[in-house]
């Protein structure tokens, strides 16, 4: 089985994820899709970022009626802080038998030679970038023509950010469109973002 692994903080998990998500596993090879949820980095005090559990329980309302994305928690029991590079290998030992491909958007692309031994994970691991709107500068990645890449043909491009859901919320905007029904009910009802 061939899975690909879509990290994030998912401080929420909103419509544009699970859209990127549901086409990776329509239009691509990839068989399941895991919403991997990256957890509180003690090094990182993020204002706004909801508790592990929280932003867990969010991924499963969303994914609930997809029969081929699934929420993952695996980096909750990792050591921290969490390096892809670790998680890929910790997941290769434990599901020997499974493909793992990464999923990322473009932007991330360009930022991956920052990233700890990334040149490990060109060579092990297929990588599905989604395109994002950018500046013609980016476009220049030579990265976009490595064999490991794979660029998302006729994928929809999803510009929501969960700051910007984050930020209409404390403003009292309502976003609800941009977000899974329960996800909402769930957000809205524990007073989530308000602050």
């Amino acid at each position: 089985m061939k899975v690909g692994l879509y990290f994030g903080t998912f401080n929420p998990i909103h419509i544009g994820h699970l859209v990127i998500a549901n086409h990776l596993v329509q239009f691509t090879d990839l068989d399941e899709v895991w919403m991997v949820v990256t957890p509180h980095s003690p090094l990182k005090k993020k204002k706004g970022l909801l508790e592990d559990f929280h932003r867990m329980h969010m991924v499963n309302l969303a994914t609930a009626d997809y029969d081929h994305i699934r929420p993952s928690d695996i980096e909750f029991n990792l050591p921290q802080p969490n390096y892809t590079v670790n998680t890929m290998a910790y997941l290769h030992e434990r599901f020997p038998k499974y493909e793992f491909a990464l999923i990322m958007g473009q932007d991330n692309l360009d930022s991956l030679p920052k990233w700890k031994n990334y040149e490990v994970l060109l060579d092990r691991y297929s990588l599905y970038v989604y395109p994002r709107v950018f500046s013609d500068k980016q476009e220049d990645n030579p990265l976009l023509s490595h064999p490991s890449v794979h660029l998302i043909e006729n994928a929809p491009i999803m510009e929501i950010s969960a700051t910007f859901i984050r930020d209409s919320i404390k403003e009292g905007k309502n976003v609800q469109p941009l977000l899974d029904k329960e996800v909402w009910k769930y957000i809205d009802h524990n007073l989530f973002y308000k602050k």
